[in-house]
């Protein structure tokens, strides 16, 4: 409410007005995502992926230059999410060193991947070669894709994490 428009122009009635305006300024901070989020969000989308679907498997490949196979961490979660995460870390410094220009980038990356319903998650695999990343999840047999939607099958084990 706009107090001006009333005849009263006092500053204590303007200070009463600044007041009445905050709680709206609070909303808008406690509704901005976190930084964390905004970051899992930048990493996960500079993470580029090609999905290919064959007869028996699906295959994941993702560019990691300069990477390690020990720095990148491939999981499942909550049964049917693949989560493909790591960390490019800053090279260290040589003395007498300064960059000049730094394009290259560094922090911590992650991609998730909804599996589909047909996805053996306890037969994934992944290589790393020549900074190529590439995840293999077999498909399940006809018969256990179909137990497996039903809910009916066997109970599927979850793989914690393989490099």
């Amino acid at each position: 409410m706009d107090f001006r428009l009333t005849g009263f122009d006092s500053p204590l009635f303007a200070t009463l007005h600044h007041l009445m305006d905050v709680p709206d300024e609070a909303d808008k901070s406690f509704n901005a995502p976190t930084r964390t989020y905004v970051r899992d969000a930048r990493a996960m989308a500079a993470t580029p992926a090609d999905v290919k679907e064959f007869p028996g498997s699906y295959a994941f490949v993702v560019d990691m230059p300069g990477l390690k196979s020990g720095d990148i961490k491939v999981q499942v979660e909550d049964d049917n999410v693949l989560v493909v995460s790591g960390e490019r870390k800053r090279e260290e410094e040589k003395e007498g060193a300064k960059y000049l220009r730094m394009e290259r980038r560094v922090g911590k990356f992650m991609r998730k991947f909804t599996l589909p319903e047909n996805a053996n998650t306890e037969a994934v695999s992944a290589a790393c070669r020549d900074g190529v990343l590439t995840v293999t999840v077999e498909k399940l047999p006809p018969a256990r894709a179909e137990e497996a939607k039903d809910g009916r099958g066997q109970d599927r084990l979850k793989v914690a994490s393989r490099s």
